[in-house]
């Protein structure tokens, strides 16, 4: 296996050397309400921090006679201007998780310094709701935020897609989505340490199980939580698992960065490669002796610096160069491509 830095190693000590106990079928309920009693959740008080952010927590309808989904918008106080908006799904492997608990660290790392937007989705969890329910609530967020980019002071010919883990694989999904619907042109997409195949049968994903934060089994059991019956099929639909995709041309700018120390290393670089190979821009950065999680578990190490500049650099670049030359993509609704389904996202009377 590739060696851990030495600071990340470091950084694992506290939690034990020995295999960590893996998600299963049996034990996943029993996690799942560990994780919602002890992740954070901050208030929208909280996030406000002092007036220095404007929050508001909105409620949108779902579609496909999906449920309402919550979104959570943050600015800076004070901004009237339309704000280039970040559109960011949490981690947490499909089945954990929280909209606002992502959300401190993304208003330090870029809301201030970029001077953008976030909004953050509070999509459905495995197995209590598996495929598309959780990209249905995504798809129906972002529709009903660029529809109203004028409401939120946002931007709708400058959003980025972006996500960590599962969420930077919702992100890689929702990106395909956008573009067979015809949907809300996106600027670029920001895929962290993305959650992107099924199969499991990639030599990284063997090769690194069970060292670090991440195994097989709990990786099996997320999968399955997800897909269901559909788990391992040879049909399964690219936007369930964007690994699967054979047709990468037409997406957005793509940034993409993964531990070498990680089960997602080679579905993420090949990726990354599939994006090239469709014609298409990837940024792609291989974090040398990175495990998955590493800047979340380690913010301090010298490595976890360099991932974070790296991705604020590629953001700033990209908002950069879409002010100099404002996008030539086709509007909010629009079809990007030929044959692209029409989307209707008329808000229905009364409703946000």
């Amino acid at each position: 296996m590739p060696p851990f830095d030495p600071e990340l190693s470091a950084a694992l000590e506290p939690l034990g050397n020995g295999p960590r106990e893996p998600v299963t079928p049996g034990n996943l309920a029993a996690r799942q309400e560990r994780d919602a009693a002890t992740r954070p959740r901050p208030t929208a008080e909280d996030l406000r921090a002092d007036g220095r952010f404007e929050v508001a927590e909105l409620t949108v309808p779902g579609l496909r006679d999906g449920p309402d989904v919550t979104l959570v918008s943050v600015r800076p106080a004070g901004r009237k201007g339309p704000l280039p908006l970040l559109y960011y799904m949490h981690g947490g492997a499909m089945i954990m998780g929280n909209a606002w608990s992502v959300l401190p660290r993304i208003l330090r790392e870029w809301v201030l310094p970029l001077d953008m937007a976030v909004i953050s989705v509070e999509y459905r969890l495995a197995p209590r709701t598996r495929y598309p329910g959780p990209l249905e609530d995504c798809y129906a967020g972002l529709l009903r935020a660029t529809g109203h980019a004028g409401e939120l002071g946002i931007d709708a010919d400058r959003v980025i897609v972006g996500g960590k883990s599962a969420g930077g694989g919702l992100a890689a999904a929702l990106a395909l989505l956008v573009r067979d619907r015809g949907g809300p042109g996106i600027l670029g997409q920001l895929l962290l340490c993305p959650m992107l195949d099924d199969r499991g049968h990639t030599f990284s994903s063997h090769q690194m199980s069970g060292l670090g934060m991440w195994d097989l089994i709990s990786h099996e059991t997320a999968w399955k939580a997800l897909l269901g019956d559909g788990y391992g099929a040879a049909d399964l639909p690219p936007y369930a698992a964007p690994a699967r995709a054979t047709d990468l041309s037409g997406l957005p700018p793509a940034f993409i960065d993964v531990g070498s120390a990680e089960m997602f290393r080679d579905e993420d670089v090949a990726y990354a490669n599939a994006i090239w190979q469709a014609g298409g821009q990837a940024e792609l950065h291989v974090w040398p002796g990175a495990y998955h999680g590493f800047d979340g578990l380690a913010p301090q190490a010298a490595i976890s610096k360099d991932a974070r500049e790296a991705r604020t650099r590629w953001l700033r670049r990209l908002l950069a160069h879409s002010r100099s030359t404002r996008s030539t993509e086709p509007r909010t609704g629009e079809p990007r491509a030929p044959g692209a389904k029409a989307v209707d996202i008329a808000s229905p009377s009364g409703e946000w």
